[in-house]
């Protein structure tokens, strides 16, 4: 067991004027405890630090961003999938949407076979009303089941929308943000 802190992003918080709504860049710090069981590590904590002036609505949609991450690596499918809406779009390729429940938990079992761990250099959060955007670049570690490394990187961009309970789930799911700016 060994224990693994990152520190990402820079602090930024802006009001452009009276009429526009709030922004706000995170700094996070992630500290996990990670263990190997089999050959999946699994993460046993992850928290994140904020300074304030941070609304509760993001730090609501920043924690729905993290258990899908932490459940993604755990390969806790089911609490991966508990947070999108039903029909949500889940861009796993540049492109191309998928919109079944079933064929996106399938997906996501075929990724988790790389034991994929994630790091964001930083989120950005704006919510308006009921609805949130989510932007953060990301880079992720994983190995085949042959051993070879495997490095991905991009701009995940998210948008969620706030339930009747108070809660939010994704309804897009884009990691691919940034595929435009590649070509």
């Amino acid at each position: 067991m060994f224990k693994k802190t990152h520190i990402l992003g820079v602090i930024l918080f802006g009001l452009f004027s009276s009429n526009s709504l709030p922004t706000i860049t995170l700094a996070d710090t992630f500290t996990s405890d990670t263990q190997t069981k089999g050959n999946k590590a699994m993460t046993k904590e992850t928290t994140t630090q904020m300074t304030p002036p941070v609304t509760s609505e993001q730090t609501n949609v920043l924690s729905l961003i993290e258990k899908m991450t932490s459940n993604f690596e755990a390969g806790n499918l089911d609490e991966v999938m508990s947070t999108y809406e039903k029909g949500a779009a889940i861009m796993f390729e540049p492109g191309t949407a998928v919109t079944d429940p079933a064929v996106a938990k399938q997906i996501f079992a075929e990724f988790s076979a790389i034991n994929p761990q994630f790091t964001y250099s930083g989120h950005e959060v704006i919510v308006a009303g009921d609805i949130a955007v989510h932007l953060a670049p990301w880079s992720m570690l994983g190995k085949t089941p042959d051993g070879q490394e495997i490095t991905q990187s991009g701009l995940s961009v998210a948008v969620l929308r706030q339930q009747a309970d108070g809660s939010w789930k994704m309804v897009i799911d884009n990691p691919h943000g940034s595929h435009l700016m590649n070509n």
